[in-house]
């Protein structure tokens, strides 16, 4: 479903150089001439010292960013070569706090949130720090009880909070979002998410073609029923309120026709309507691009 100067030294201490002196054999006057055009070319010369790269105080990681996202985000931070927090994702992931099932990945559990940043920062530590982070805020008594309530674990409640933060647009939102996600797994329907398929294909667009459904991977919901095998990103506590309390409701469908305007149906005849007209729309919106383009 549809839905980031270093300061001259004065020259007149300096000191001659070896043909300076030589020079000076020759006459005083010849002396000076070459002692100054000697010197103020070598201060010229000079290369400057390298800027001194200063860490910012703080990161900030926003609801719904991937794993792959957060540790682009902290190597810029900490001024590490890309890669390097990827790295130390793998080598600490065992010894994060993250559920058995997880096996060391922390997709899911790199909570959104403000992290204060020093000197002594490193990627393993703020790795740690989220997860933590996240252990805090979804390891609570009422979060286990209400994924306990739709027969769920912790870590499938993750997983149905990760897929809310991809599609709902707004957090008005995300309670039926999560609806329709209990609604179909409830009757063995297959998800038939977009964002799974995003995230199996490393991308994130609005445009999922008939061979986008087709591809072989655990996220393909449209292929394979039930959950994704891990979250798709790191939901907030709204996504995960919506996770494990979403409203009453019979929706099956929902597509998002234009900013604003999301709907939700039971009905699959009223969801080919609106998803039309999404497509409508869509078409309509590439065509005026394409126009302005010809005319600049």
């Amino acid at each position: 479903m549809k839905r980031q100067f270093p300061k001259v030294g004065r020259p007149g201490g300096a000191r001659l150089t070896r043909r300076g002196r030589l020079v000076v054999v020759a006459g005083v006057v010849g002396v000076v001439a070459v002692a100054v055009s000697l010197f103020l070319p070598s201060f010229r010369e000079q290369p400057r010292p390298p800027k001194q790269v200063t860490r910012p105080k703080a990161l900030v990681i926003p609801e719904g960013w991937r794993s792959s996202q957060v540790y682009a985000a902290v190597d810029t931070a900490l001024g590490l070569r890309p890669g390097s927090t990827r790295r130390a994702a793998v080598a600490h992931g065992p010894h994060l706090r993250l559920p058995v099932v997880a096996r060391g990945n922390p997709e899911g559990f790199l909570f959104p949130a403000t992290y204060p940043l020093d000197e002594e920062t490193t990627p393993a530590g703020l790795l740690s720090y989220m997860v933590n982070t996240a252990g805090h805020r979804f390891g609570t008594s009422p979060v286990n009880a209400g994924a306990q309530r739709h027969g769920m674990t912790l870590y499938q409640a993750v997983v149905v909070a990760s897929i809310v933060q991809a599609e709902a647009e707004t957090v008005a939102e995300m309670g039926k979002v999560a609806r329709v996600i209990h609604n179909r797994l409830d009757q063995g329907m297959p998800l038939q998410m977009d964002s799974t398929l995003n995230y199996a294909l490393n991308r994130s667009t609005l445009d999922t073609t008939h061979e986008d459904t087709k591809i072989e991977s655990p996220y393909n919901t449209y292929g394979h029923r039930g959950l994704p095998p891990t979250p798709i990103g790191n939901p907030g506590e709204a996504a995960m309120k919506a996770a494990i309390s979403p409203p009453p409701g019979d929706w099956l469908y929902f597509v998002t026709v234009a900013p604003g305007d999301t709907r939700f149906t039971a009905d699959f005849d009223e969801q080919r309507e609106n998803v039309d007209e999404f497509n409508a729309r869509r078409r309509s919106a590439a065509e005026d691009s394409e126009e302005r383009t010809t005319e600049e």
